[in-house]
């Protein structure tokens, strides 16, 4: 039962939510909070680019047709199936959440669970380390033009300041990690709990603040409870589809079943790591509240329908091997004789 329960970090997101719906930052405690977040986030995007390696980075030269069908899930199909959804369905959703839906839409693949669950498919997993870390990288740059472009921020007078404002307080600092690594790469290597501490209790920040400016505002009267089960239909409706997509067109491109595990795992998942600084960024007060709420959904639901699938890759693999084993023992014998 454990694989259908909430994973430690989406627990500790939850509890952070409860947390700032009972006892929400206000005065001069909302101000320093936004201050602490903000420092939060860039120290993340640092630790991010100093973990980063580049050979992993360059080393999908090796297999440009995998990464660029990788991408083209991530930031192509995606954004489409969520605007199709919502052609189709306005009404289903709020505004803010249908919002929310296209914004988890637009965001980066994750690393972590995407090069995991590759190495428990038995995938190709240097081919998952570089996929993941080509889209985090690119989802950078890329997120905040297609909020931009998919969501019109810019009719508010601000997208354009807000794609520079994330540069300079995401890029920017991955851009100097990464130029530092030589230099820091070995003690951040040697003490990853740290980074992990600060990775995560940047994100509960982010989050906190986030929720607290939006409790502020009444977020909870925005919507019925109702449309929070709506929206985990949207997302499983979502998910699956791009779940069959990269799986039935890995095999009509008839590519290596290894290739294929790639393209289902890292095309099919969404960054919350990256998504919480990005939406702290691009939605200021109440608004990047409701457009976390689709994401840390999305986030648990990747995680379990990903796990039942990998450990079904898994199997498929041990089939072929056993299957393998007579033919190659015949094989054997024969060139024996």
């Amino acid at each position: 039962m454990n694989r259908f329960l909430p994973d430690r970090f989406t627990q500790l997101l939850i509890g952070t939510v409860l947390l700032a719906t009972l006892f929400p930052a206000t005065g001069a405690f909302e101000q320093f909070m936004h201050v602490a977040s903000n420092v939060a986030i860039s120290l993340l995007f640092f630790l991010h680019g100093a973990k980063l390696s580049r050979e992993a980075a360059l080393s999908g030269l090796k297999q440009p047709r995998l990464h660029l069908l990788t991408l083209a899930s991530t930031f192509i199909l995606f954004p489409l199936l969520g605007l199709a959804l919502k052609s189709a369905a306005p009404g289903l959703l709020t505004p803010q959440l249908w919002m929310g839906v296209l914004f988890v839409c637009t965001l980066s693949s994750t690393v972590q669970s995407s090069i995991g669950f590759t190495s428990i498919a038995r995938g190709n997993v240097p081919a998952a380390i570089c996929g993941a870390t080509a889209s985090n990288l690119l989802g950078i740059l890329i997120t905040p033009l297609l909020v931009t472009l998919l969501l019109h921020r810019h009719h508010e007078g601000n997208g354009l300041s807000q794609v520079v404002s994330i540069l300079l307080q995401l890029l920017l600092p991955f851009v100097l990690g990464n130029v530092l690594r030589p230099w820091i790469g070995a003690w951040i290597n040697r003490h990853k709990v740290i980074v992990n501490v600060v990775d995560r209790g940047g994100i509960l920040l982010s989050v906190y603040a986030a929720f607290s400016a939006a409790v502020a505002q009444g977020i909870w009267h925005l919507f019925p409870p109702a449309q929070l089960a709506v929206l985990v239909l949207v997302n499983a409706v979502l998910l699956g589809a791009v779940l069959l997509i990269t799986t039935y067109g890995a095999r009509a491109l008839k590519m290596p079943l290894g290739d294929e595990i790639v393209l289902v795992f890292c095309g099919s998942k969404k960054s919350l790591a990256s998504g919480i600084p990005i939406a702290s960024v691009l939605f200021a007060g109440s608004g990047a509240a409701v457009v976390l709420l689709p994401i840390m959904l999305f986030h648990q639901m990747q995680l379990m329908l990903c796990a039942v699938l990998a450990r079904r890759y898994a199997a498929r693999n041990d089939h072929a091997d056993t299957d393998a084993q007579p033919q190659q023992q015949s094989a054997a014998l024969a060139s024996g004789r």
